[in-house]
This record gives structure tokens, C-alpha cells and sequence, in this order.
């Protein structure tokens, strides 16, 4: 069956999208997890609407997948008031923000995702937006420029990052109330799809909740999307119904093994350990070898594969640890990296310690 128009992988995608809205709580009360976040938001949000003013700005940063949207969703609805989303590598000009600063209205949120990659203008004109509620707009170019000072309506700025080291000082500093987000737990998960399930409708036994939960990596976002492809195997390939069985057996069609790594994950183990002997190997040589950029790898892989104490990362490039060697069924060589320390070095060994 052809699809010459993409219509069926564009329907694909709304649904999926539609799916993970449904499933976002809309309230701080049914945001599960991120406890201590959690209470801290609550207080100022309270604090905020028993003054009757807008809440100081909020920087929530962490992994991808842990809820940062959501939660910038929810301090607008608490707040009772609207919100405008949009994205740090969206806003290349400081008149792109203006447009948006001076469209708010009083006690709007401002949602700016990946904030860190704003372009340098348009983090200079927030500060001003931040603090003093005010815009200076520059009109014309050389002698004759003409910097109009606009007001800005009262809001608060949501800002979401994934790299907070990334922050400059001056706009790290100008947030009233910073939060990270940790990585979920599997009974935390567990009790995530359950809600999820319910929402979407899904009959889900605790053993099938479970074997997702643990194999979701801490993440909700990688947990409710696999909560969905069991959910069609199960009603394809068995009566409907999630147990741990039909959830064992979906995620192997999926590539999804015991721990949550997928393909790629278990491709770049099967390289160092069995193309490179465990390692050192250089992040560029370990990608060519995956057939994969190394952006990739380092984003998308290994955060999750040190996390797990798979991968380690040395000065001369990564290596597996003896976790890594037992959990594709190899034997580990002696001074393997593992738990008694680094390998002696090897001068002779393979790869270069790029980075």
C-alpha cells in the first residue's frame, strides 16, 4: 500500500500527538512525581494569586520527556490565565520577541522551550521584559537609529532547558524560582501508565504496567508512547488486554529489551565491546561505526547509557563497563572498566580519544 501524499504517516502523527496531549494532567494536584517541584511550584503560584500579582519567572530544566511542558501548561491554568508557547531557536531576530512581548496581555505565561538556544539580541531585550516590564525597539540603522521604548504588560516566563549549563549568568539570574527534574522511578512510572491507561482507555494489568515502567528509562514520555505500541499489539496480536506477557512480547517486536535500551543503544554497546574490545574508543570513530552522526550518539545514547552504568566516558574516549560485556551475554576480559576501576592503559588500544 503506497502513500504518495504522506496523508497516512500525517494522520500518524496528529493522533500521536492528540494521545499525548489526552494524557498531560492539566492540574498541579494530578502531576505525579517530581514531589519536591512540585510543592515548591504550588507555594508560589498560591503566594502569587493571594497578592493578586504574576508569579516571578520559572526556569525548569532536566532531561527530555519529564514533564517541563506540562508543568509550564499547568502554571497557566492554575493562574487562570492564557499562554503563548514558542521555542528559543524560533526567535533569531529581538523584533521576533517584541511581536510576541507586546501581543500579551496582563498575567499572560510566556513559554520559551530550549531557552538556552535563544539568539543573543533577543536574550538582551528579555532582560529588560523580565525586570522593568519594557521593550526598547530600535528604528532605523546608524546615526539616525531611534530606540522606542514600548511597555510590556505584567506575565511570567516559563523557560525550559535541557542544557543548563548553556544559560548565560545574567538570564539564569533573572528567574525568581529555578527547578530541576529528575528522572522518574519505575514505581512512579507504574503509577503513570495506570493513569494513562485509563485515559486512553486501555486494559492494563499491574505486570503489564510494571515490565513497561521498567522499561521506560525514568522518562514519561518514552513510557506513555510505549504504553501505546503495546497497546496496539495487544489489540492486534492478542485480546486487548496488557499483561506482562503481551507486554514482554510487544516490546521485543519493538527492539525495546529488560533495561529500555533500543537498536541503537545495544548498536553502540556491540561496537565497543565487540569491534573495539570494550574500548577506549573516540566518540567520531564510535559513531561511523553505528553508521550514525555523533551528535546522536552523544544526545541521544549515551546520557542513558552512562546513567545505567553501561558506558563510561574517560579522558581517552568510552569505554563499556563489565555491565555493558554481561548484558549483551559476553564474557568481560580482565581489567575490563567496570566496578574495580579503569583498565590499564593501553597504548596500543583501539581509538582515538576525541571527544
Amino acid at each position: 500500500m503506497t502513500d504518495p501524499e504522506g496523508l497516512i504517516s500525517a494522520y500518524a502523527s496528529d493522533a500521536e500527538r492528540d494521545a499525548e496531549a489526552t494524557v498531560r494532567p492539566k492540574r498541579l494536584a494530578d502531576f505525579i512525581a517530581q514531589h519536591r517541584v512540585r510543592d515548591q511550584l504550588d507555594l508560589l503560584l498560591r503566594g502569587a494569586m493571594g497578592r493578586g500579582a504574576p508569579p516571578d519567572h520559572i526556569l525548569l530544566s532536566g532531561p527530555p520527556g519529564l514533564g517541563k511542558t506540562t508543568l509550564a501548561n499547568i502554571v497557566a491554568a492554575e493562574l487562570g490565565a492564557g499562554i503563548r508557547v514558542t521555542s528559543g531557536p524560533a526567535i533569531e531576530r529581538s523584533g521576533d520577541l517584541a511581536a510576541i512581548l507586546t501581543s500579551l496581555t496582563e498575567g499572560d505565561v510566556l513559554f520559551i522551550d530550549e531557552i538556552h538556544r535563544i539568539a543573543k539580541p533577543a536574550e538582551e531585550l528579555l532582560y529588560s521584559a523580565m525586570e522593568d516590564f519594557r521593550v526598547d525597539v530600535v528604528v532605523g540603522k546608524g546615526p539616525g537609529a531611534t530606540a522606542i521604548p514600548l511597555d510590556v504588560e505584567p506575565f511570567t516566563l516559563v523557560g525550559a532547558t535541557t542544557r543548563s549549563g548553556l544559560l548565560t549568568g545574567p538570564m539564569r539570574d533573572r528567574f525568581g524560582f529555578v527547578a530541576h527534574l529528575d528522572f522518574y522511578s519505575p514505581d512512579e512510572l507504574d503509577v503513570l501508565l495506570q493513569r494513562s491507561a485509563r485515559i486512553l482507555r486501555v486494559p492494563i494489568t499491574e505486570g503489564g504496567s510494571a515490565e513497561i515502567a521498567g522499561r521506560s528509562r525514568g522518562t514519561p514520555r518514552i513510557a506513555n508512547r510505549l504504553l501505546r505500541r503495546v497497546r496496539d499489539f495487544a489489540e492486534v496480536r492478542a485480546d486487548g488486554t496488557v499483561t506482562l506477557e503481551t507486554a514482554q512480547a510487544a516490546l521485543r517486536v519493538y527492539d525495546v529489551d529488560e533495561l529500555g535500551l533500543d537498536r541503537l543503544d545495544r548498536a553502540v554497546l556491540t561496537a565497543l565491546v565487540d569491534s573495539f574490545r570494550g574500548g577506549p574508543v573516540g566518540l567520531s570513530t564510535l559513531a561511523v561505526a553505528v553508521g550514525e552522526q555523533p551528535d546522536t550518539v552523544e544526545e541521544v545514547c549515551e546520557p542513558f547509557l552512562v546513567r545505567a552504568g553501561l558506558l563510561a566516558r574517560t579522558p581517552r574516549g568510552r569505554v563499556a563497563t563489565e555491565a555493558a560485556w554481561r548484558h549483551l551475554g559476553r564474557t568481560p576480559p580482565n581489567g575490563t572498566f567496570g566496578t574495580s576501576g579503569p583498565a590499564v592503559p593501553d597504548l596500543f588500544a583501539t581509538g582515538s580519544p576525541d571527544v
